[in-house]
């Protein structure tokens, strides 16, 4: 399932749940995707601010040690033009809204399925 638009783009994953994280992985291992993983929010942040040359992060909302809106605050502080991605799951209309109004690029809701998230990726990396 190697995609060629996505095979050597970095990606880093930000997930606590080790079996959501492994099935990732494993998504973006088939797509040829080169992969970061980060356990918490302050491990993502200082994953971002250490990889200049990422392409785009898949964020838990929650997480241990600092959420996920948090962690994408700090990231945007000296990253602004980072790919964000939300992936929650919670999937209400105002969850939607909030997600978006507080800085993530696009979302994903859990459970997810990987070629929704392939699409996704492939959505959002285009507009780079």
């Amino acid at each position: 399932m190697e995609n060629e638009f996505l095979k050597g783009k970095k990606i880093l994953i930000v997930e606590d749940d080790l079996s959501s994280r492994l099935y990732l992985n494993k998504i973006l291992e088939k797509a040829g995707v080169d992969i970061l993983n980060a356990g918490d929010g302050q491990e993502a942040v200082n994953v971002a601010l250490n990889t200049p040359d990422l392409d785009l992060i898949l964020m838990d909302i929650q997480l241990p040690v600092m959420d996920g809106y948090s962690a994408l605050n700090k990231i945007r502080e000296a990253r602004k033009d980072i790919i964000i991605i939300a992936q929650t799951a919670y999937g209400l209309l105002g969850d939607k809204e909030k997600i978006l109004n507080s800085g993530f690029n696009d979302y994903v809701i859990k459970p997810i399925l990987s070629q929704n998230l392939i699409d996704k990726l492939i959505i959002n990396l285009s507009r780079k």
